[in-house]
């Protein structure tokens, strides 16, 4: 293992994410809003310890292998996550814990967007502008470690990619190309979140509203500048525009960057992926289910209102982005628990969606009419495929690896927070959220997680990094054959 080139990195990483401080220290200036200080504080504590990090080790430039890049994959996001943290408690308004700190940023960080603060219309500008810009940049970070560096790890099915995604997924091994996948990932996540931003201004935000919530609406985060979310504006327009971009943003990127490459844009694409496709008949199920409940209970005055919030807050749960118009933890019968069960579905590989992705849920199904096939005609061979094109058991078996893994964490989390007294709803909810990094929940984490106990919320912060991490990558540390040489 060369420890030394991976705290080189890490250092190089730390110096880099420091820089994400300066923007929100520049809107508290604009603003006046007296935040800017503990902005500046955290930008040079988080330079000073990248310094420590890098300079010691500046000419360790080994050639990294599989467990090296698992191991900083890990450290990414569990470092950045704490340095994250720092504004928050250098800060003065919100005044919060070392807790609370770390579950904000890494809730964050992860795109979970589940929030301790209550009183967001009241906090300084800049405070919030580091909310979003932390989700945003965390949104990005996902896409680039799915599409890019999750096929090379082998990471639950995730290789799938590199078989059957056309455009820049091809590779065997670090190499430049992976460089220039990043930059065109970044080109149309910039641009996405662009137009989504001027969609909600002529839409009726205004420019600070609608910087913010393009930023947790691409990274698929959820997180508003007012406590009420998307209801703060009561608007319909707004509440298509966030879904349709949600949905833009649930779609693997791989397929973007193929339907728009520089032979010109082909539309067709998208509608030859099985992914897609199973993504937007999941959105129109639910939808249906949810406007066809609503309507009879008669919770809203028309068939329009009812669609409006049906649709809305279908996309945004099952998505795991966690916006709100409603209270959807009120509404009536199973809907609320449906709601939860469909982010474990969560968004397409290589989106910034959470959740367990879409692509997965294809391929157990598939494999599970495998088997009853098998049952009825024991000496068949039957193939999985998707796309026309046969699938390697490897992929099946990691996907079932997978999935296993996924149960093994959430139970063993739920029962973590059960045994701290919490009861058996919010800790279903809880985990749930945190691992398909939805945010909101259910019982008394339905609107904030800020009455939830220290102990409790350092368990949802692993759920989240779990989630985030597609559970194998960051399992994998915890086996001694990592260890080993």
């Amino acid at each position: 293992m060369q420890y030394k080139t991976i705290i080189r990195i890490t250092g190089l990483l730390m110096g880099l994410f420091s820089i994400t401080m300066l923007p929100s220290a520049l809107v508290a200036i604009l603003y006046k809003d007296g935040g800017g200080t503990a902005f500046i504080q955290a930008f040079f504590v988080s330079i000073f310890l990248g310094f420590l990090l890098w300079y010691p080790n500046r000419h360790q430039k080994g050639d990294l292998r599989t467990r090296e890049g698992f191991l900083i994959v890990v450290l990414f996001w569990t470092v950045l996550g704490s340095i994250g943290a720092l504004p928050f408690i250098f800060s003065n308004e919100p005044n919060l814990s070392w807790t609370d700190s770390f579950f904000e940023s890494f809730s964050a960080l992860t795109t979970t967007g589940a929030t301790v603060i209550v009183g967001l219309d009241d906090l300084p500008k800049s405070v919030l502008f580091y909310r979003h810009l932390l989700q945003w940049m965390g949104g990005m970070g996902i896409i680039v470690l799915a599409v890019a560096i999750l096929p090379l790890l082998g990471i639950g099915g995730m290789q799938l990619y590199k078989a059957e995604v056309p455009g820049p997924v091809k590779d065997t091994k670090v190499t430049p190309r992976i460089a220039e996948t990043a930059k065109a990932l970044w080109y149309i996540y910039f641009m996405l979140t662009t137009l989504c931003a001027l969609a909600f201004y002529f839409a009726g935000m205004d420019l600070f509203d609608a910087i913010c919530h393009s930023f947790s609406t691409i990274a698929i985060g959820g997180f508003s500048t007012h406590d009420a979310s998307l209801g703060y504006f009561d608007s319909p327009l707004i509440n298509v525009i966030c879904a349709v971009f949600l949905l833009i943003a649930a779609v693997n990127f791989s397929l973007h960057f193929a339907a728009f490459s520089w032979r010109g844009i082909n539309f067709k694409i998208y509608f030859k992926d099985a992914e897609f496709k199973v993504l937007i008949a999941v959105q129109l199920v639910l939808t249906a289910i949810c406007f066809i409940t609503l309507y009879q209970s008669g919770i809203y005055d028309s068939a329009e209102q009812t669609l409006d919030y049906a649709f809305f807050q279908v996309v945004s749960i099952s998505t795991t982005a966690g916006f709100g118009t409603e209270s959807f933890h009120s509404w009536p019968l199973f809907l609320p628990i449906l709601l939860i069960f469909s982010s474990f579905i969560g968004g397409c590989a290589g989106s910034t969606g959470g959740g367990m992705k879409v692509i997965r849920l294809i391929l157990l199904v598939l494999q599970g009419s495998r088997e009853l096939k098998r049952l009825v005609h024991p000496k068949a061979m039957y193939s999985i495929r998707i796309g026309g094109n046969a699938l390697p058991d490897r992929i099946i078996d990691a996907v079932w690896g997978f999935f296993s893994a996924y149960a093994l964490v959430f139970v063993v989390c739920m029962v973590i927070l059960m045994a701290m007294e919490m009861d058996a709803i919010t800790a279903f909810s809880a985990t749930a959220a945190s691992i398909n990094n939805l945010g909101p929940g259910l019982g008394d984490v339905a609107s904030s997680y800020a009455n939830v106990t220290d102990g409790a919320k350092w368990v949802l912060i692993v759920a989240m990094l779990f989630g985030r991490l597609e559970v194998f990558t960051l399992l994998v540390l915890f086996t001694p054959t990592f260890w080993k040489n």
